[in-house]
C-alpha cells in the first residue's frame, strides 16, 4: 500500500539523458504502479524521440514550456505551452520540439511505466554507448516498440 507524498520544486530523482534531462515525480513504488510522473526538461528545438508505440501504458502529455509538434498516427498538432495531449496505449506517436528555445513538458504513462527505460538509457548516455540499435533493445525491454523515424511529411 503506498501513502501520499509530496515533492517540492526540483525535487524527484534526476536521469540525466544527455541532451535532456528526465525528472521522475512519481512511479509504480509510489503509485501503487497506477501511474508515472515524468518532467523533462531542456528538451532542444528539433529533438524528438522515433515514432514508437507502447505497448503497456497510455501516455498523456503537459507541455509546460516551449511548442511541440505533436504526431499521433497519421494526425500532426503544434502544441504550445498549455497544450494536453492523450495518446492511447498501443498508439504510434512522436513529437519533436518545433521553439527556438528548449521545451519542458510533464509526462504521464498510465500504468506506471517507461521509468526503467529512462533509468537504461540515461546509464548509456553516461558511458556513451546510446546508439540506435542499444536504443531499440532498450525499448523492446520495457514494452515500448520503435516503428522508425518519423515520416518527413510530418516535419
Amino acid at each position: 500500500m503506498t501513502t501520499g507524498f509530496v515533492l517540492r520544486p526540483d525535487e524527484g530523482r534526476v536521469l540525466d539523458l544527455g541532451s535532456f534531462e528526465a525528472r521522475v515525480l512519481a512511479d509504480a513504488g509510489d503509485t501503487g504502479a497506477t501511474f508515472t510522473l515524468l518532467e523533462t526538461r531542456r528538451e532542444p528545438p528539433g529533438f524528438g524521440p522515433p515514432l514508437h508505440r507502447h505497448r503497456d501504458a497510455a501516455e498523456a502529455f503537459y507541455v509546460l514550456e516551449g511548442d511541440y509538434l505533436m504526431v499521433i498516427e497519421e494526425r500532426q498538432e503544434r502544441c504550445p505551452a498549455g497544450s494536453f495531449v492523450y495518446v492511447p496505449q498501443g498508439v504510434a506517436h512522436t513529437f519533436q520540439v518545433v521553439s527556438d528555445g528548449p521545451g519542458r513538458k510533464l509526462n504521464l504513462f498510465s500504468p506506471a511505466a517507461m521509468v526503467g527505460f529512462f533509468e537504461a538509457l540515461s546509464r548509456a548516455e553516461a558511458v556513451g554507448t546510446a546508439t540506435a540499435e542499444l536504443l531499440d533493445a532498450i525499448a523492446l525491454e520495457h514494452e515500448m516498440e520503435v516503428l522508425g523515424p518519423v515520416p518527413e511529411a510530418y516535419l
